[in-house]
């Protein structure tokens, strides 16, 4: 995720305030303003001195910002950089920064050379697009490619310890997490988002499956659903495959009667997963929809994802693996 930064000279109270609630990591000002940002909430604050500015107007301004990322000082390019300046100045090192005036700049300084730069600084002139720039950088880990499964077998398969997810977001219907017995073959497991006459609807909270299961994480990782803990980041992903993160607010593990579902692709990749035997517990259907464990039947449909196996600590590695 990328580091966000607002830059707040002259001070404005209303801007850093929407700043804070948007989310930003660190509040750039004036140094006689730092205590103004420091009694609005708990934040980074940065004085100006803290870091290089530059406007690229010339190739010696260039040069210039090299010399100062070779003396590990943090760089921040004034707004009006072009893309080749700045691809020049990420192969020096790291530390570098650039102003954004606007969603779409934000968006180019985050994709220069695949990687970005290190961390935006938005400017004032921003101030309107500032939470979408925040949701794109921070929140959204991109698109996954999902693709239907059709369901197997559902099996019941006795009492085993289940994690429920909660998390410090409302989902919406279609959303919620990717699980399964294998990292190579991950089931969309729905948030409790649908209400029935029995239980209200609680769409902050994924019911995951047994403590065992692989959840797939922010960063290309995966956790066993048991390593999750209050202020975790997981990974939210919908039936279009769009993403984004929630935070963990806490994890409750119960035993619970569990059922074994197994699903197999059309192009013959196979998988199962362990969730609690009980009409709350959803799957996706591949237009969307939610379906209870309870109604599911061989030959239904289910989104999923498949993946290459091998991990290691939830690291992607090249290993000869078989999970089940």
């Amino acid at each position: 995720m990328k580091k966000i930064f607002v830059s707040a000279i002259p001070f404005d109270k209303h801007f850093v305030t929407l700043a804070l609630e948007s989310g930003v990591d660190g509040v750039i000002v004036d140094a006689k303003d730092t205590d103004k940002v420091k009694h609005l909430a708990k934040v980074d604050v940065f004085p100006t001195d803290s870091f290089s500015f530059f406007s690229l107007k010339a190739k010696d301004d260039e040069k210039k910002a090299a010399d100062a990322l070779a003396k590990k000082r943090s760089v921040i390019l004034r707004e009006g950089w072009e893309v080749i300046p700045v691809e020049n100045l990420l192969a020096q090192g790291e530390g570098l920064g650039v102003e954004v005036d606007s969603y779409d700049r934000a968006i180019l300084a985050a994709g220069i050379l695949e990687r970005g730069v290190d961390f935006i600084v938005v400017t004032p002139k921003a101030a309107a697009d500032l939470k979408p720039i925040v949701a794109e950088l921070k929140l959204s880990q991109g698109i996954l490619d999902l693709e239907t499964a059709k369901v197997t077998a559902v099996e019941p398969a006795g009492l085993g310890h289940r994690v429920c997810v909660d998390t410090l977001s409302l989902l919406k219907s279609g959303q919620g997490m990717l699980v399964g017995n294998s990292s190579a073959f991950t089931a969309l497991v729905h948030a409790e988002t649908e209400k029935n006459e029995y239980v209200a609807a609680r769409p902050f909270r994924v019911n995951a499956g047994a403590v065992h299961a692989y959840a797939v994480m922010p960063g290309d990782k995966t956790n066993y659903l048991e390593e999750l803990s209050s202020g975790s980041q997981v990974l939210i992903v919908d039936a279009s495959g769009k993403t984004s993160v929630a935070t963990v607010g806490r994890v409750k593990v119960e035993v619970r009667p569990m059922l074994l579902v197994s699903a197999k692709t059309t192009s013959g990749a196979e998988g199962r997963i362990f969730l609690q035997n009980a009409e709350t517990i959803r799957m996706v259907r591949p237009d969307g929809s939610p379906v209870s464990v309870v109604d599911l039947k061989p030959g239904d449909e289910i989104l999923v994802r498949t993946d290459a196996a091998g991990r290691h600590f939830g690291m992607r590695i090249q290993e000869e693996i078989k999970e089940g």
